[in-house]
């Protein structure tokens, strides 16, 4: 390879590409968009009033009232003395917005039936809040049939909501205090940026070497320029171009969500954040989480040690800092370059071997099936980052560049991280030499379907 063409071939590709309008309004509008979209969700979490329902009970256990207490959002009512069957035929007239009917008990079962009757459907919060409520009217009901003094008072001391404080061990036996979520969060993140990635700008190149190919530039440019300098000039150009975006992306970003976060005020941000189940219930983890990552004071163990995080930010504070950032880091970087290079290559061999991009999809099953399984393996991960199939997905070359990077801040033993750099490092110059074959034939071949067939026979020219 001559590194003073592949040099030229990446300015060419840089600034050819970042002066089209193309990278200019999609470096600028998807900040914008993704900046609107959180302001979006900021007004209508901060906004949202819930609809205050009516609610008219017919209690015919004569247990289960006493529980329906009425709140701010829900209003019940005892409508026992009427029939069930006027209420129903008659909501509007009642000014109700629905009938919850209790059937008598059922002495062999200890237990009573529910029916909620409505115009509109009641949702599934209105449902289990009011199975939970019956609940709680049956269990003192049996507790009762007991006939034990002060049964119901020791039911309820005798319970207990124990919360598990984590802590970490280093090699020399010292404990930090940790949060699974905080690990989850960040795994996540490492693993879905080098995913999408791959995904977005290794297309790119497939895409920059088809239109090449289509147009007969290729044609003009192989007759001075070798085809493996200009396959590796083109990677790499195309990955500086990304890189400029993604910087840009999360500068704009920044400014943008920042700015809007001062323009909406601090009354706003509150009211999104002030109630953690609906936090919860957003960004799909549970109440526990996120109470532990930072929505609501987190009650603290007062007997462990001193140094202990008494809240849920500082317990944030003190994960993060847990995290072995420089490892973390370093490795991200590696199987960054190491994971694009791998999959460029070969979207550059696939984009040399077809002439359209509608021509690609059974050409690019092969690259995108162990993406997407190592997507699905990251969701994973965080559950369990020791399972053989995280751990073995972290050490396979074509996997490991996303699942290594979700299971580094759980901790992995240093030979398994060398091990893994080093099977992605051999794999992608054995790819980058296989690919660069195919991309010299490949890119000067034209009116034909290019098959596995052809891609196989190009492999045994010398």
């Amino acid at each position: 390879m001559d590194f003073r063409i592949i040099k030229t071939v990446i300015s060419r590709e840089y600034t050819t590409r970042v002066k089209k309008k193309s990278f200019l309004v999609t470096t600028f509008v998807v900040p914008i968009l993704f900046a609107a979209m959180m302001v979006v969700i900021f007004l209508i979490m901060g906004n949202t009033k819930e609809r205050k329902m009516s609610v008219a009970v017919v209690d015919q256990s004569g247990i289960v009232m006493p529980h329906l207490e009425s709140g701010d959002r829900i209003t019940y009512e005892d409508c026992s003395a009427e029939s069930p069957d006027s209420i129903k035929a008659h909501l509007k007239d009642y000014g109700k917005d629905a009938l919850v009917v209790i059937s008598p008990i059922d002495t062999v079962k200890k237990s009573v039936s529910v029916q909620a009757y409505s115009k509109d459907p009641l949702g599934v919060e209105f449902t289990s809040g009011l199975s939970n409520k019956v609940d709680d009217a049956v269990e003192e009901y049996r507790v009762k049939q007991y006939g034990i003094d002060n049964l119901s008072q020791i039911m309820d001391e005798v319970k207990s909501n124990v919360k598990v404080s984590e802590y970490t061990l280093d090699d020399s036996g010292k404990e930090s205090v940790s949060e699974s979520g905080i690990y989850m969060i960040v795994s996540m993140l490492l693993g879905i940026i080098i995913w999408m990635f791959i995904m977005m700008f290794g297309g790119q190149v497939m895409s920059s070497v088809i239109e090449e190919k289509s147009s007969r530039v290729v044609e003009v440019l192989i007759s001075s320029v070798k085809a493996v300098d200009l396959m590796f000039g083109k990677i790499i150009g195309v990955a500086l171009v990304a890189l400029t975006q993604f910087f840009l992306w999360i500068v704009l970003t920044v400014v943008l969500t920042s700015a809007a976060g001062a323009f909406l005020g601090k009354d706003v941000m509150k009211g999104f954040s002030g109630d953690p189940q609906m936090m919860a219930q957003t960004v799909g983890m549970t109440p526990d989480q996120m109470e532990a990552i930072g929505g609501v004071v987190a009650a603290a163990d007062t007997t462990a040690a001193a140094d202990v995080p008494q809240d849920g930010l500082q317990t944030v504070m003190a994960t993060l800092s847990s995290i072995p950032w420089t490892k973390l880091i370093i490795s991200f970087l590696i199987f960054f370059v190491l994971g694009y290079l791998l999959y460029a290559s070969l979207y550059a061999a696939i984009g040399s071997a077809v002439e359209s991009v509608d021509d690609t999809q059974q050409l690019q099953m092969p690259i995108t099936i162990p993406l997407m399984i190592a997507y699905m393996i990251i969701l994973m991960a965080f559950q369990n980052p020791d399972s053989p199939v995280v751990v073995w997905a972290s050490m396979i070359p074509f996997t490991s560049p996303i699942v290594m990077l979700a299971r580094i801040p759980y901790g992995v033993p240093t030979w398994q991280l060398i091990v893994s750099i080093a099977l992605l490092f051999v794999t992608f110059l054995g790819c980058a030499w296989l690919s660069a074959k195919i991309y010299k034939v490949g890119v000067l071949m034209f009116g034909k379907k290019s098959t596995f067939k052809d891609l196989w026979n190009w492999l045994k020219q010398k």
